[in-house]
């Protein structure tokens, strides 16, 4: 009998030694690695809201930072940063990578062609041939874009309910980056008849550009500025000099365009994006595969007008619009 309690005893603890072995061998096993590459800083307004949504649903998906999922995240822009970053990222070899930007997504794909990317905030993928079947993505990457098409042809609604005195608006975009720019172009003169506008594309490749143009379409009274779709910061600081100078009232696609100093954004919720990518990197962790994971569009859409710059500008906004608006800025 008391053999049997000596072996009994050796037997337990040489159980519970290896148990320690075992849990921290199954908890390596269970923890996943995602990282994320954005273009833009870490200061950038939007992103504190962005990263809650991401980790938040992630969570809800039963994947908790620090239990089961290890996060790295990345920030960069220009391409020379974003390439060094990408090259980085790959090497940690993650599980998937997300990104948030046209430039960050191919950065990542030129970095790997192997490791599953998820788009929180991507363009358009035909154009850019990061993934030309919508349907059943080909290559590696996958996940949710901004581009919509149609939607200049709001920005031009919106943009001559701000100021209806509107009878000319210039659109400006970058024609070596603005890659969607003519989908936007030809959706925004469809549109302009309807509303009594007449549209003129303006491609601007710096400040020098913006200045000359800008410079040339204010002469003409009556103007107004659409940009298509998102403006650098360099050209900004300018564009909202100029704006200020001759008083034009402009639209942008980016809500970070308003915070800083814009009249009106339109345009996807990012924070809904991020929310949903979510739902992708889990699909993705529990073994689904980029094709069977379509590209898909926003499905939420934000207005914001800043009462700070209409008055800068001398325009009133009608109460129409403010009570349409998701958020005003005093």
């Amino acid at each position: 009998m008391n053999l049997r309690r000596r072996d009994f005893i050796t037997l337990l603890g040489g159980a519970a030694a290896a148990w320690p072995i075992t849990a921290r061998a199954q908890q390596r096993e269970q923890m996943r690695r995602i990282a994320m590459l954005r273009f833009g800083t870490e200061n950038d307004p939007g992103w504190p809201a962005q990263r809650t949504a991401l980790l938040e649903e992630l969570a809800k998906l039963g994947w908790i930072e620090g239990r089961n999922l290890r996060i790295e995240f990345r920030f960069g822009a220009g391409d020379a940063n974003l390439g060094a970053l990408a090259a980085e990222l790959v090497r940690s070899t993650p599980d998937i990578i997300v990104t948030a930007g046209n430039a960050a997504t191919r950065a990542v794909q030129q970095a790997t062609q192997t490791i599953p990317i998820v788009m929180a905030a991507g363009g358009d993928t035909v154009v850019t041939g990061m993934a030309r079947n919508l349907a059943r993505p080909e290559g590696n990457v996958t996940g949710f874009t901004v581009y919509e098409g149609s939607i200049a042809g709001k920005w031009l609604e919106l943009l001559k309910q701000a100021a209806p005195h509107l009878t000319r608006v210039a659109l400006l975009y970058e024609p070596e980056t603005g890659l969607m720019a003519p989908s936007y172009i030809a959706a925004a003169e469809a549109a302009a008849p309807a509303l009594s506008v007449e549209t003129l594309a303006m491609p601007v490749r710096d400040a020098f550009d913006i200045v000359r143009a800008v410079d040339t379409f204010a002469n003409s009274p009556n103007g107004g500025l659409v940009f298509l779709p998102v403006p650098r910061a360099g050209m900004l600081e300018v564009m909202f000099r100029l704006i200020q100078q001759y008083r034009l009232p402009a639209i942008y696609q980016t809500l970070s365009a308003v915070r800083a100093g814009g009249l009106i954004s339109y345009g996807p919720d990012g924070v809904d994006l991020f929310r949903r990518a979510a739902s992708y990197v889990d699909r993705l962790l529990r073994g689904a595969k980029v094709n069977e994971l379509p590209v898909e569009f926003p499905t939420r859409f934000q207005l914001v007008v800043n009462l700070k710059a209409a008055k800068a500008i001398g325009l009133t906004i009608p109460e129409s619009l403010l009570s349409r608006a998701d958020d005003v800025i005093e």
